[in-house]
């Protein structure tokens, strides 16, 4: 069975990000889980504020960077979303990322990690994620991978300074693979209509 191909989509743009470290763990444990994986970083990006979504340019018109992400949202197989939690909601450079588009997402997986630097590990944010994503047409895997003290939880290069960390990560990201290896079956077998 070929790869499956997954977005790990970022959504801070803060000057001292503490989430990029948990976007390098997931973006290198799926790779060595043999998934092919790009990361979408905002910073990297750099996507309008939303004025219009990418299918309400012309053909051939639309900004490269919605361009360069409707090919890449097309053509993956899930969707690992990695959210702080901004005043319990998500942050507004991720809702930007993800509300440029719509039928790229339909059928397809989500898995949501979600982190703080408090305990909680930024579940308000994902229950808010989970029933935006559920509206743009992803299926939101049941299992969420929350991270709390995200500072103290990965080394600069996202390597996890804790065995709890990885283990949840492991259960989640087993999880995810069969939900994208499904989808992706039946996407294949034709979706309603």
């Amino acid at each position: 069975m070929a790869s499956l191909r997954v977005a790990v989509i970022y959504g801070s743009v803060r000057g001292a990000r503490q989430g990029i470290r948990a976007v390098r763990f997931v973006a290198r444990e799926l790779k060595a889980r043999g998934n092919e994986v790009a990361i979408v970083d905002p910073r990297e990006v750099d996507l309008p504020l939303l004025d219009r979504m990418y299918k309400e340019y012309p053909p051939d018109e639309a900004p490269p960077s919605l361009s360069y992400l409707a090919n890449l949202y097309g053509n993956v197989d899930g969707f690992a979303i990695v959210s702080g939690e901004y005043n319990h909601g998500i942050p507004p450079a991720l809702s930007n990322l993800l509300d440029h588009f719509l039928e790229e997402y339909f059928w397809k997986p989500a898995l949501i990690v979600s982190y703080s630097s408090g305990r909680f590990g930024g579940v308000r944010a994902a229950m808010q994620l989970r029933m935006s994503l559920a509206e743009m047409g992803m299926v939101t895997i049941p299992s969420l991978f929350p991270i709390p003290s995200v500072q103290d939880a990965f080394d600069e290069d996202g390597s996890a300074t804790d065995e709890s960390t990885v283990a949840s990560a492991t259960r989640a990201f087993a999880e995810f693979e069969w939900y994208m290896r499904a989808l992706r079956q039946e996407r294949g077998a034709g979706v309603p209509r």
